[in-house]
């Protein structure tokens, strides 16, 4: 706890990165929920099947899962951040974050990197929430 008594909570997905290289899924700091780059990995750690679309899907149900674990919605969302291996996959992955994030119309980036955490992965996807205090 701050000093200002602010607690900070932490949600976890089972990503074998969290243990592997010390971080956490989402933290919530007060009203605001910070979601790490958050890869297309499923329960069991082996990577979701498919193209841009379907990975960029999977990493936006991990992102909004993290959200509501900490008391967030995915209308909370004011910033996301997509990271693509393929410029050919903007599109696709631009309508699945429309799909998930539309309504809350976030701030947002849409990069091209040069590899991610695993060789098939094909996007990464971060956000931030504000979430209103009750």
């Amino acid at each position: 706890m701050s000093a200002d008594g602010t607690r900070r909570q932490r949600a976890f997905s089972g990503s074998p990165y969290e243990n592997q290289f010390g971080f956490c899924r989402a933290v919530r700091y007060g009203d605001r929920i910070v979601v790490a780059g958050t890869g297309p990995i499923q329960s069991d750690g082996s990577t979701t099947e498919g193209g841009a679309a379907a990975q960029a899907a999977r990493c936006c149900e991990l992102i909004i899962a993290a959200i509501e674990e900490l008391g967030g919605a995915a209308s909370d969302i004011v910033r996301t951040r997509m990271l693509l291996t393929d410029f050919d996959d903007q599109d696709a992955v631009g309508a699945v974050h429309a799909r998930y994030f539309g309504n809350a119309r976030p701030a947002a980036t849409m990069a091209g990197v040069a590899w991610l955490c695993r060789a098939e992965w094909k996007v990464e996807i971060e956000a931030e929430a504000i979430v209103r205090r009750t």
